[in-house]
Formats: structure tokens, C-alpha cells, sequence
């Protein structure tokens, strides 16, 4: 939680040297002991025995292969959408349904996003699996059209949403999202806690749509899953600030009805943005509670059924149609064993391949939707060389090579003066014998 706190101060500040971030290891956590154990007997020795210590120790030296980071102007960011089409004409409402697949923190490579926002994501293709299979049978067909959209770059401002918003009110005649939204839902952060929140830039008016959804999310919480704590948080969208803080705020920006749910309160709460948002931090029961909380509620407002008189406490998700709790858990190993930040993901990834296959299998004219750098004003600059090999070379103090030195210098004295020594004894020797000789 303290790294988690200080990590945002991490990413904004600027360093003298280099700071790398490695996964802990055997032989990492040997040179972090040796190193420690070095330091801490320094503390309680003579004067002798730190300056032997100094000469005789072993140090590393930490070398990185690579060249220096350069930016990268030509990067681009993809984005995944598919659809299921309503019964009943041409002119149906659409509900769509995101979530943003990115990571973030200090370190891209070590960035995995389980709940930020693999958990979102999750939640969606488990939607997507479920409403395809209402949508095969024409008995269960709802009169409203389902648009599905992955989107990149969440963590830099949602731009694949603000390309593909631009793309689709802007520089189109006709698109779903033109024609009649009912409301948009953003998935982010649900794989934790006993708690639901939907954020939202404007309260819902009473007969429309995006309320009867609200509606129905307390109906099913209060009557099925009454441990969950459930509330409204109404935020404002400030222009000012460099970073939106929820998705839907896109949406609301280009007046589409939209919201976000999550179990986090607050948007700048330090989960979002860390590295050390892993797979264990996951509660899996908590994850298919939520996604059934929302399957529950979103299909009660598309077939009308409270009005149709079903009670409150109805489960519509029961034996064949369940929730796949192992599904869920599967796609969260799969999204959380792979950094997915921005930076680390283009079209041709097997991340990107796989999560667009996937879709494929449940929705239509699944396709996918890009973002390129604008190279004469970007809103961000992306860098290369994100991951480095460091070596650790076992060295010896530059005082232990002036102690080796010394040694050696005594050695060849010593033995230079044994040597002269021997030789005035061989020449006694020979003069003695000499003088036998001659006696």
C-alpha cells in the first residue's frame, strides 16, 4: 500500500540516476543478502576489522545492455468492437457496453492490470458470451442492439475512445452510436470488495432508460445480494485537468448517456495506476458476483421485465446460463499473465489477436479500430527500450587491488632479500669448502 501511494510521485519525478524495476528472484534476493549482510557488519566492528572488511568484501557492479530510449513518433493504439443486433427494425436503441484493456504503472513491463482493468474486461466477455446466446434464439431476442468495444490507451486519457468516438459522430453518415444510444456502460475495476458504485457526470432523469438501469441495479443488489454496499457517485467532469477521470466522461463529453460501475468510490484511488496490481489481489466469488449483478440488471431493463410484472428477487441466470465462474477465472489468468500497458501492444500483438478471436466467437462484425500518433502535436510521447537485461558482476573494492598491491610488493621484497641473503650464504659455503680443500 506505501509503494501503491508513492508510485505516482515515482512517475512525476525526475531522478539523477536510473531506477529499474526487476521481479524478485533467487539470485536477485542473493545479492540484495550479501549486500545487507555487508552493511550490517560494518556497525558493531573495530577500526581493523571494517578496514579488513573494506579491503576483502565482495561488491557487484550493475551493468544493463542497450541503447539509450528514444521516442517513438510513429505508435499506435488499437481498439476491439463488436456487435449484437436487436430484433424488431433498423431504428432500435443501443446499449453499449465498454471496457479499457491497458495497464499502467511505473515499470510498463511489470504492468499486468488484473483488477485496472483485466477484471473489465473480463466482466465484458462474459456479457458478451451470455447475450449472444439470448440473441441466437429469436423467442429471446431483445429489441435493442448490444455494441461491445475493448478500448486502448484507458490509462492515456482513453484515447482509443476519443479516436473512436470522433470516428464514428464525426467522420460517418450512419453508425450505431449516431443513430439512437439508450445508454453506455463502462466496466472498470470489479474484481474486488463488497461494494458497487456508479459513477456517473449527470444524474439519470426518472423515465429514462439510463435510470431504469440504476433502478434495477438496486432492485437486484437489495433483493439477491444484500452484503453488497451499492451507491451513486454524481462527479462533474472538469475540463481543467489534464486527465478525465472516468471513461463514461468521454461519452458525456459528446452528450451520450453514460456511466461508469466500479468498486472503487473514488477515481483516484492508487489500484488503478500501480504494478503491484497483480492476479492475487482478485477475489474470483467477488468477480462473478459482480458480473451476474450486472448481466441481472442489464437484462431486466432490455426486456422490461419489472414492468412485465417479474419479481424482484427473480435469478435469470440459473443452470445453462449461469455465470462460468472457471471462465472468468481462465480469463483473468490469461489477462493478468502479460504486461499490457499502451506502450507494449499494436495490431499485431498476441494479446490484441487473441482478445479479437475471442470476441469473434460470440459477436458480429468484429473488427479492429486504430489510433495513430498525431506527429506534429501528440498528446503523449511513447519511448523504446522499456525492458533491459542487467547484469551483476562480482567485484572487489578499488582499496582491495591497493591492499593486493602492497602484498605483492612485500611478497617480491621479501623475497628479493631471501634471495640476496642466499646468495651471500652460497658464496661462504663455497669459500669454506674452498679452504678444506686446500688444508
Amino acid at each position: 500500500q506505501q509503494f501503491m501511494e508513492i508510485e505516482p510521485e515515482m512517475l512525476a519525478m525526475e531522478t539523477i540516476v536510473p531506477v529499474y524495476f526487476a521481479v524478485e528472484d533467487e539470485e536477485l534476493l542473493s545479492i540484495y543478502e550479501q549486500t545487507r549482510a555487508a552493511s550490517a557488519s560494518q556497525g558493531s566492528a573495530s577500526a581493523a576489522e571494517v578496514l579488513l572488511h573494506t579491503a576483502t568484501a565482495n561488491g557487484f557492479q550493475m551493468v544493463t545492455s542497450g541503447a539509450q530510449s528514444k521516442a517513438v513518433n510513429d505508435w499506435l493504439i488499437p481498439s476491439v468492437e463488436g456487435r449484437l443486433t436487436g430484433l424488431g427494425g433498423e431504428d432500435l436503441p443501443t446499449v453499449v457496453i465498454v471496457a479499457h484493456y491497458d495497464s499502467f504503472g511505473v515499470a510498463p513491463w511489470l504492468s499486468h492490470g488484473a483488477d485496472s482493468n483485466g477484471s473489465g474486461i473480463s466482466v465484458l466477455l462474459e456479457l458478451a458470451r451470455l447475450f449472444s446466446r439470448l440473441y441466437t434464439y429469436r423467442r429471446t431476442h431483445a429489441g435493442y442492439n448490444l455494441l461491445f468495444f475493448a478500448s486502448g490507451g484507458g490509462k492515456f486519457n482513453y484515447q482509443g475512445t476519443k479516436r473512436w468516438l470522433e470516428d464514428n459522430l464525426d467522420h460517418t453518415d450512419s453508425s450505431l452510436l449516431q443513430d439512437n444510444v439508450a445508454f453506455v456502460l463502462c466496466l472498470d475495476t470489479l474484481g474486488r470488495g463488497n461494494s458497487l458504485h456508479l459513477h456517473v457526470s449527470k444524474p439519470p432523469k426518472e423515465g429514462t432508460l439510463q435510470h431504469a438501469f440504476l433502478r434495477e441495479l438496486e432492485t437486484v443488489i437489495a433483493s439477491q445480494f444484500p452484503e453488497v454496499k451499492f451507491s451513486m457517485v454524481h462527479k462533474k467532469i472538469n475540463l481543467a485537468e489534464d486527465m478525465l477521470a472516468w471513461e463514461h466522461e468521454r461519452f458525456a463529453i459528446r452528450r451520450l448517456p453514460a456511466f461508469t460501475i466500479s468498486h472503487l468510490e473514488s477515481h483516484r484511488d492508487s489500484l488503478r495506476n500501480s504494478i503491484m496490481d497483480r492476479r492475487a489481489r482478485i477475489d474470483t466469488k467477488a468477480l462473478t458476483r459482480n458480473t451476474r449483478i450486472i448481466a441481472e440488471a442489464l437484462t431486466r431493463v432490455i426486456y422490461n421485465l419489472t414492468d412485465k410484472g417479474a419479481p424482484a428477487d427473480l435469478q435469470i441466470f440459473t443452470d445453462q446460463m449461469q455465470i462460468q465462474q472457471e471462465q472468468l477465472e481462465s480469463v483473468m489468468d490469461w489477462l493478468s499473465s502479460q504486461p499490457r500497458a499502451a506502450q507494449l501492444i499494436d495490431k499485431d500483438s498476441t494479446f490484441l489477436n487473441t482478445l479479437e478471436y475471442y470476441m469473434g466467437r460470440y459477436l458480429k462484425d468484429v473488427k479492429q479500430h486504430h489510433v495513430k500518433a498525431d506527429k506534429r502535436d501528440p498528446e503523449f510521447v511513447f519511448y523504446d527500450q522499456l525492458k533491459q537485461v542487467m547484469n551483476a558482476y562480482r567485484v572487489k573494492p578499488a582499496i582491495f587491488d591497493l591492499l593486493l598491491a602492497v602484498c605483492i610488493a612485500a611478497y617480491l621484497g621479501v623475497a628479493y632479500v631471501a634471495v640476496q641473503h642466499f646468495g651471500l650464504l652460497y658464496k661462504m659455503i663455497q669459500r669454506l669448502s674452498l679452504k678444506t680443500k686446500q688444508q
